[in-house]
């Protein structure tokens, strides 16, 4: 029996037919931003979970442990230009760049421990995204997509996972489909694109022209049975739902207050901070913000300075914002990166430091964790790590405990091989209350 030659078509080349169609008829834009909603979602494995949201800010381009959440103060050799600050954990210090973090520390535990087994950028991204390694062959989904996979949707118009200036490849669905990948956000003031209908296309033409893609697709699915195009037939429905939805304002924020602008800051990362608090409270389950410019090859203390002046007012504001709203307990806030730096200053490079995954930090806040707490432990240096190591797979694994995921539920790629969300790792628990 031969094979019609849409259904030969590979992925990218159907989604771009759906998305361009979708436009010319609708006068809207296809997002692949839609899953499950949470009644399908499976059996809690931590049935005292508290969180039911993340909001992932990673650091891309490794941020540097030593200037930031692990100083060593006793190794002026190590720290440079940075110099270390009491916070408001007992027994829990950073780099001076961080002071208004310092002011939220007793909310925030740091896991000092961290180790990857990659050292460059584009796969150590990856793996902290995906809990796997890079492969030729695959295309493993984003933590965000299995989240949403395994979790489902808690709001029933609005996408499941959103990611704000974060890259497409890491915050995809893989294997899972585009029906998990993240809604995109470019700018955080322009909110998401595309979501009203046309000017040029009155009320009477949109439904029109609904009513008629409508037909065309079921006529074609009766005759070409594809999970593909039914997948994109549900995100057309959804897509109409969401522009219709009142809740559609949680991505203006316009929305905001002054005195709420002023406790953030100026912007684009503050901003994006700001929209993830306004998406958490109206039933985003998954948000990504990113902040560039880690990679401090060259002039270290420079490029941490600049880039602590974006992170730190905004996540002290973004801490105590869910706080004061009352979705801290339920919001888990994680801060990570790729790898950390290492000890060595490079004065060749201008006091510059390179890649270092064998030990970093990383940090989480809210959703049942313990605040003003550390876990684990690098030696003197921060070179290596010397009690209580976290994989990047059981960093993974403890963001799924406090959402009450099974880390070991396993679901199957079309090549029928196993996965898991944190591929063999095992929560941290000790850091929960």
């Amino acid at each position: 029996m031969s094979t019609h030659p849409w259904l030969q078509a590979d992925e990218p080349t159907r989604r771009c037919f759906m998305s361009n169609a979708a436009r010319a008829l609708l006068g809207v834009h296809l997002l692949p931003i839609f899953g499950p909603t949470i009644a399908g979602a499976a059996p809690a494995a931590n049935p005292r979970a508290k969180a039911k949201h993340v909001i992932y800010l990673f650091m891309a381009g490794g941020m540097s442990h030593i200037d930031t959440f692990d100083p060593k103060p006793k190794k002026k050799d190590v720290m440079g230009k940075t110099e270390a600050i009491p916070t408001k954990a007992d027994d829990v210090m950073l780099g001076h760049y961080l002071k208004k973090t310092a002011g939220v520390m007793d909310k925030v535990c740091v896991i000092n421990s961290m180790n990857s087994t990659q050292g460059a950028h584009e796969q150590g991204a990856y793996i902290m995204h995906t809990s796997y390694g890079m492969r030729g062959t695959i295309k493993h989904p984003s933590l965000g997509s299995w989240v949403l996979r395994l979790g489902g949707r808690l709001h029933p118009e609005l996408p499941g996972f959103v990611a704000i200036d974060s890259s497409p490849d890491l915050t995809g669905g893989g294997f899972f489909g585009a029906k998990y990948s993240a809604a995109p956000i470019g700018s955080p003031e322009e909110g998401l694109k595309d979501s009203h209908r046309a000017g040029a296309v009155t009320p009477e033409d949109f439904e029109r022209r609904l009513s008629l893609a409508d037909k065309l697709n079921r006529r074609f699915h009766s005759r070409y049975p594809n999970a593909d195009v039914k997948a994109y037939e549900e995100l057309y429905r959804e897509a109409v739902a969401l522009m219709n939805s009142k809740d559609l304002k949680a991505f203006d924020l316009r929305e905001e207050p002054q005195a709420t602008r002023d406790l953030y800051g100026p912007g684009r990362f503050a901003q994006g901070c700001m929209l993830a608090r306004r998406l958490v409270e109206h039933g985003v389950r998954f948000v990504e913000v990113q902040l560039g410019g880690w990679d401090t090859h060259y002039d270290n203390f420079t490029g941490v300075e600049g880039r602590c002046r974006d992170f730190d007012q905004a996540f002290a504001a973004l801490i105590a914002d869910l706080d004061a709203c009352g979705k801290l307990h339920e919001t888990l806030v994680v801060v990570a990166t790729e790898f950390g730096r290492t000890p060595e200053i490079k004065t060749e490079h201008q006091g510059g430091r390179d890649h270092h995954p064998s030990a970093f930090s990383c940090v989480l806040a809210g959703g049942g964790v313990k605040g003003g707490i550390k876990h684990g432990l690098t030696d003197a240096a921060g070179g290596k790590v010397k009690d209580g190591i976290v994989t990047v797979q059981d960093f993974n694994a403890t963001i799924a405990h406090a959402l009450g995921i099974s880390h070991e539920e396993v679901l199957m790629s079309p090549s029928r091989r196993p996965f898991k969300i944190a591929d063999t790792g095992k929560p941290v628990t000790a850091i929960f209350s």
